[in-house]
């Protein structure tokens, strides 16, 4: 691999609340997954098409998959988040280098919360949906999705250029 120094930079204040408030909110997910377990019918939306409309019906326990999704790359992003040095760099200087990994850090920590979130939101639409209390996950998620998610990746790709 790279021969670059593994330096310690504590994370953020941010990074840290970020960690804390997606945590919360998937127990949550979990918490209200479970709650409603029984009250779902044999078939749930599994898909939606880019409206946000539903586009095929699965199985109630088709639900378990974004929970799993989010187990698995979550403690997998968080161990890519400690190893900042294993990270692409355009222009890594002595200067630069705690700026560049912290940068980066930040990148991977932001990607990985904001991915949990949408997870949870479209499970919970789904079981809405299912429950007959939403009718879809609506127009506009899609392309929030990505401008949020490509948005912050810009940001922190922007702020690395710019960092050199």
């Amino acid at each position: 691999m790279y021969n670059r120094p593994k330096i310690d930079i504590p994370k953020t204040t941010f990074e840290k609340a970020f960690d804390i408030i997606t945590s919360v909110l998937f127990i949550g997910w979990i918490v209200y997954l479970i709650y409603i377990w029984g009250q779902l019918p044999a078939q749930v939306p599994a898909h939606f098409n880019g409206a946000g409309e539903v586009d095929r019906l699965g199985s109630k326990w088709e639900l378990i998959i974004l929970p799993l999704i989010a187990i698995i790359m979550t403690p997998f992003l968080a161990f890519l988040e400690k190893h900042p040095e294993w990270h692409n760099y355009m222009n890594l200087t002595e200067d630069n280098i705690e700026f560049q990994y912290k940068n980066s850090r930040m990148l991977l920590n932001v990607v990985k919360n904001e991915s949990v979130l949408f997870l949870a939101y479209i499970s919970v639409q789904s079981s809405q949906v299912a429950l007959g209390n939403a009718s879809s996950l609506g127009f506009g998620f899609l392309p929030t999705f990505i401008i949020i998610l490509f948005g912050s990746m810009a940001f922190f790709i922007v702020r690395s250029v710019k960092n050199k």
